[in-house]
């Protein structure tokens, strides 16, 4: 892999992984992170990520605290991720492209964090939310 081919995998994917609801999304980032489970692929993920993660699975009762707590240690032991993290200068940064680029602020973390660690391409299904020219944003669900 070269530099800028790595892909961070955002919160909504994950979250796909483990929501059956919508079959179809739900298929795409089984495939997607099961392609980095089985060492096909490497993704990254940032803790930004994996809290918002056991946040939102839990609070809408897709998985227990223990299931979710499980499932992040896996991505956290797990080689063929990559984990990414944020420092109190990635918080100022934040604050700055939030700003500048009239994005919400968690958006704005991400993005400040995936250029701190050199990440620059995204599988998310909130392109339209990603404002930075920095970043390569990809929907895998087909959405443009």
């Amino acid at each position: 892999m070269t530099e800028g081919e790595l892909f961070l995998i955002d919160t909504n994917i994950v979250v796909y992984y483990h929501d059956a609801a919508d079959s179809v999304k739900h298929a795409i980032a089984k495939r997607l992170i099961d392609r980095c489970f089985s060492r096909d692929e490497i993704f990254a993920v940032s803790s930004q990520n994996l809290s918002e993660f056991f946040s939102v699975t839990t609070t809408k009762k897709l998985l227990t605290k223990k299931e979710a707590l499980n499932f992040i240690s896996d991505i956290v032991d797990f080689s063929g991720w990559v984990k990414i993290d944020f420092s109190h200068k990635t918080v100022v940064e934040a604050a700055r492209i939030s700003d500048e680029y009239n994005m919400p602020y968690w958006d704005s973390l991400l993005a400040a964090t995936m250029k701190q660690n050199g990440v620059l391409n995204l599988y998310t299904e909130n392109v339209k939310d990603i404002k930075v020219p920095w970043i390569h944003a990809v929907d895998p669900f087909g959405k443009r």
